[in-house]
């Protein structure tokens, strides 16, 4: 991917302070994007501290006023908006025996309606442009069932359903929408069940490549959807997974 691939464009990232958001701010600015970068916590660059291309926003998804918040940041940093990444996310464990209804509330909250919310508040702008790119992030779990992931599971499959809507109704504006399906990839979401030896010698033996992703892996097709290239790519789901779904 040129260093330019993305140059003139402006992006929001959110979830952006680590892990898979992080990546994706750094791959994106490496090709010339501009950046809002939010986060519940600030997100801090230290390896591009000083740019101009990149702004910060403490931002929690779920709050009322989010969508309004971090689109009018982005405007008022950049005056347009081109790629939206719904990055955000959130994984707490439980089958649907112990799923308590909190948890299963909290988990819809930010992985599914926050999305939607900020989706709503972009599209506006680049309907006006007749160009924009949504990324949202699913899971392997959009395509699969996993033990103690009820709510998890469930707002991934609704990522898939909510980003081929997305395909289907804002192609004649000329604006795709594409979801990526991680699998174990090295998070600090994740840490806390790499931590158990067995889940993490599961998951490195069932990926044939014999090893967990780094969130660099996941940011490069992250990158490559928001080009031009890849206009005639929309509603598609992309497994970043070391090839795990392809084993039994």
């Amino acid at each position: 991917m040129s260093e330019g691939a993305l140059a003139n464009r402006i992006a929001i990232v959110t979830g952006a302070a680590s892990g898979i958001g992080k990546a994706i701010v750094e791959a994106y600015h490496g090709a010339g994007a501009r950046i809002l970068a939010a986060d519940l916590n600030l997100p801090e660059f230290p390896e591009l501290a000083g740019s101009d291309r990149i702004v910060t926003l403490v931002a929690d998804v779920t709050a009322e006023d989010a969508p309004d918040k971090i689109v009018k940041a982005a405007i008022e940093a950049f005056g347009g908006l081109d790629i939206l990444v719904n990055n955000a996310g959130i994984c707490l464990p439980g089958s649907i025996e112990d799923q308590s209804l909190a948890s299963w509330e909290k988990t819809l909250a930010i992985n599914v309606t926050a999305p939607f919310r900020l989706t709503q508040a972009a599209l506006p702008h680049m309907k006006e442009k007749g160009w924009g790119r949504i990324i949202n992030l699913g899971s392997i779990m959009s395509d699969f069932g996993g033990p103690f992931l009820c709510a998890y599971g469930m707002s991934k499959h609704a990522m898939a359903g909510f980003t081929k809507s997305l395909a289907v109704d804002l192609g004649k504006y000329g604006i795709t929408a594409n979801y990526l399906q991680p699998g174990s990839i090295w998070t600090g979401m994740s840490k806390p069940f790499m931590e158990d030896q067995s889940f993490l010698d599961y998951w490195n033996t069932k990926t044939p490549v014999g090893r967990l992703g780094e969130p660099e892996e996941v940011a490069a097709p992250a990158l490559f959807l928001a080009t031009d290239e890849a206009r005639f790519i929309t509603g598609a789901g992309i497994r970043i997974c070391g090839g795990a779904m392809a084993s039994f």
